[in-house]
């Protein structure tokens, strides 16, 4: 027996968070019967488990996809402006995988692809502090001051940020390229530090995701990550290579 949400990661539904919400709402059912409490446990090898009319299996193997996401995708699976998707992009069927975490619309770079909804949860908590690393072209030069005061932490609506690592690395046009790593993943979180000290983003590309780097990808393409690259990706993520 094991929990419904973590069953329905298993499964590759979504994060377990995403899953949790998905059964308070009243969108599962076990047997027929719609279960909204959290506590709720099931035999996968018996109960008929249900998210909609869908009926779910647990994943017999696990995908890891890294993409080069291009400018003008979105990572959320749904869009009301029919927009295109970044699943759009996989050519071959990977049965259901779901972006980890989120880049804007007009952003790019680097973008991870799962069904594992343990890894997807810990990959996105805040306190696993997995780092990424971001190139940003913003809105003028910022002053050095300006800088210190993003590394070290800034007072945002949604709370104080962890420091992070901002440097200054050219300029083009009358306007900075940054390279700021953080550790965290709120909503928009680089967008917003920028806009607090002034200097709105002009272009925002990711180029790391722990020990990921984008080398040998062209927006819009992707590969398969290695045993090897999951296996530092989970212990990055504070989970064990068996998880």
């Amino acid at each position: 027996m094991e929990r419904l949400q973590k069953f329905m990661a298993r499964a590759g539904v979504a994060s377990r968070r995403r899953c949790e919400g998905m059964i308070t709402a009243g969108m599962v059912k076990v047997n027929g019967k719609v279960v909204s409490q959290l506590g709720a446990k099931v035999d996968p090898a018996r109960d008929k488990i249900q998210l909609g009319n869908e009926t779910l299996f647990p994943a017999l193997q696990k995908q890891y996809i890294l993409m080069y996401k291009p400018r003008g995708y979105i990572t959320t699976m749904s869009d009301e402006k029919g927009r295109k998707k970044v699943t759009d992009l996989l050519k071959v069927s990977t049965g259901r995988v779901y972006p980890v975490g989120r880049l804007d619309y007009d952003s790019e770079g680097l973008l991870l692809l799962t069904d594992d909804g343990d890894l997807t949860y810990a990959l996105t908590h805040p306190g696993r502090h997995v780092p990424k690393t971001y190139q940003v072209r913003v809105t003028g030069v910022p002053e050095p001051v300006k800088l210190e005061q993003m590394a070290a932490g800034l007072p945002l609506d949604d709370g104080q940020t962890a420091p992070a690592k901002v440097h200054l690395t050219g300029q083009r046009d009358g306007n900075a390229l940054l390279e700021i790593t953080i550790y965290e993943g709120r909503n928009r979180q680089v967008k917003r530090m920028c806009e607090h000290i002034g200097h709105p983003v002009l272009r925002l590309k990711r180029i790391r995701f722990g020990d990921l780097v984008l080398e040998g990808l062209r927006p819009g393409e992707y590969r398969h990550l290695s045993g090897e690259e999951v296996n530092r990706l989970k212990e990055k993520a504070g989970l064990g290579q068996n998880n």
